[in-house]
């Protein structure tokens, strides 16, 4: 079209990866840039345990819905949960994975969950890798810079990662 400019898209697949949970919330979004793992932004959110239950998941809801309305997401990625450890807390998790759920469902957005296991097979190629590796292989490996210090939100980039990798072998998978 004559007179208007054309823009190269810079980023695609960006995904916005998030670590549930109720007193410290991973965000992520992650994108692709000339076929390499981009780092937007990462960030923990964290709730007063003093405060109501319900204000605690509005304030999760309002911190999903803005990185999705800020980062333009073209999906999610969330960890999912571990039923077999505390069962006490696996139910507090769950109530903070019922926002991000309504956040990405008001979005339009597809959510993908991932166990851990899987996240740290794909960002590190071991499955029990622990934090300072799932770190270490996201820094150097795969080349993300700028990673906060706040572990959720390094998880956060985990998670989007792993989606970022995974997600057209299940595309592939599901024909």
């Amino acid at each position: 079209m004559a007179g208007i400019a054309q823009t190269e898209q810079v980023f695609d697949s960006c995904v916005l990866g998030v670590d549930p949970g109720v007193s410290a919330l991973g965000l992520a979004a992650v994108a692709r840039h000339e076929r390499k793992p981009v780092l937007l932004f990462a960030d923990t959110v964290r709730t007063a345990s003093d405060l109501p239950d319900a204000t605690r998941l509005r304030l999760l809801h309002e911190a999903v819905a803005s990185a999705i309305s800020i980062h333009r997401p073209g999906s999610v990625a969330i960890e999912r949960i571990a039923w077999n450890k505390n069962q006490v807390s696996a139910m507090i998790v769950a109530r903070a994975t019922g926002v991000i759920l309504l956040a990405a469902a008001e979005a339009g957005l597809e959510v993908e969950e991932y166990g851990s296991l899987e996240v740290k097979m794909a960002v590190t190629g071991q499955g029990n890798a622990d934090k300072a590796q799932v770190r270490m292989a996201l820094e150097r490996f795969h080349g993300l810079k700028g990673l906060p210090d706040q572990p959720d939100a390094v998880d956060a980039a985990a998670i989007a990662l792993c989606h970022l990798t995974q997600a057209r072998l299940r595309k592939v998978a599901a024909r």
